[in-house]
């Protein structure tokens, strides 16, 4: 990271944050002891980041125009997919898929299941993955992850998605986050699969694998302009850890799938190695 300026605890800088994502500047604030520092992540950006800082410095319109504004959540939805489309189309379709399944029930379940479930002789009854796959149903590789089973676990993957994914595509684009969503979606799922489990979903697996992601990027590639606090680490890293304890079953978390969020960050973790690596090597 390239540190560019001090700003004084006191000042406002929301909009000019707001302003820099827009324009996809990669950047971070830090508080410091004397005040806010704006730090930039790509020089080549220096005066891309100058410009719009001068602008915001005299009062005059730091954020993109826009074609026409729309009113209400549909304008804040066509910036979202402008900004990280791949993420924004991730969330839309696991908000999709959750509504179906309260309209359609187990119908909507059973076709997006690793592989095929039905009832036979009043027990349910699998498919086979090979079976599946030579069928044409390679969709089930990653379908699960946009199942879930209540508005708790909805909610939490969605947040946890938006704000490594988001990140992701405003850093390095929106292919190498369509890229990380379907290689940990799929570890993530087969690597479930792999202890005979089916009936699984969310897309738990994958957030791990960002979360991963960002982490070594941020440690090991500071000036690539990733983020994220320590603490969240910790939590997220405590929380996986606590899913596997008989703890967890005892106050109601016992039918988690341990191992695809287990798949996920050891996908995350092998590809943030690699991705801040070769930014290293660039740098």
């Amino acid at each position: 990271m390239y540190r560019i300026m001090l700003f004084p605890h006191e000042t406002d800088t929301s909009e000019l944050r707001r302003a820099l994502w827009a324009h996809r500047i990669g950047h971070r604030f830090t508080e410091e002891t004397e005040g806010q520092v704006l730090w930039l992540a790509n020089p080549d950006q220096h005066d891309a980041l100058m410009q719009l800082l001068t602008r915001w410095q005299r009062g005059e319109r730091v954020m993109p125009e826009r074609r026409k504004r729309s009113s209400g959540t549909g304008g804040s939805l066509a910036v979202a997919f402008r900004q990280a489309p791949v993420t924004a189309a991730a969330l839309g379709i696991s908000l999709l898929v959750f509504a179906l399944m309260y309209l359609l029930g187990d119908i909507v379940v059973a076709m997006l299941t690793i592989v095929p479930v039905g009832i036979v002789n009043g027990s349910l009854a699998f498919g086979s993955l090979t079976d599946s796959i030579s069928s044409g149903q390679v969709w089930r590789l990653l379908s699960p992850a946009f199942i879930h089973f209540g508005w708790m676990h909805l909610i939490f993957n969605m947040m946890w998605l938006w704000y490594f994914g988001r990140q992701v595509e405003t850093l390095q684009g929106s292919g190498r986050m369509l890229m990380i969503l379907l290689v940990a979606g799929i570890g993530a799922n087969l690597a479930q699969y792999a202890t005979g489990t089916v009936l699984f979903g969310g897309m738990s697996g994958v957030d791990f694998a960002l979360l991963g992601y960002v982490w070594l990027m941020s440690r090991r590639a500071p000036q690539s302009g990733f983020f994220v606090p320590q603490m969240l680490v910790v939590f997220m890293l405590g929380w996986m850890v606590f899913t596997m304890t008989d703890m967890a079953a005892a106050v109601g978390f016992g039918n988690v799938a341990n191992e695809a969020h287990l798949g996920g960050l050891v996908v995350g973790l092998a590809l943030g190695w690699y991705y801040s690596g070769r930014a290293r090597h660039l740098h």
